[in-house]
């Protein structure tokens, strides 16, 4: 299974970018992805998609984060940012497995600050 992203349910996505932070203790991290022209907002379906969440959907099984937002300018779409928060050694382990895979599936790659 390839690792893929929704954020309607049964339409693939792929993210424009990627931004994660992690505090120095690592107890807490966050992943904020951005979807300049997501899929699910294009097309002749774009009114009839209801985006109730991020899916990350792997091998492993699926992560989930509802903090979901559009932006608009003017009126159109301009985009969707999802907010992934990951507490702990386990999520974020689970989550650099997924963004791998993500990664690999779609020709991303790695930019450090």
């Amino acid at each position: 299974m390839t690792a893929r992203i929704q954020l309607a349910i049964g339409i693939d996505e792929e993210a424009s970018d990627v931004k994660i932070t992690r505090s120095k203790d690592g107890d807490t991290s966050v992943a904020v992805f951005f979807f300049d022209s997501p899929n699910c907002m294009s097309g002749a379906n774009a009114g009839n998609n209801e985006i109730l969440g991020m899916y990350m959907i792997d091998e492993e099984g699926q992560m989930v984060t509802r903090n979901v937002n559009a932006k608009f300018i003017n009126g159109k779409s301009a985009g969707i940012e999802a907010i992934h928060k990951l507490n702990g050694q386990s999520e974020w382990e689970r989550f650099l497995r997924f963004m791998n895979r993500y990664a690999e599936a779609n020709g991303m790659s790695l930019n450090k600050a």
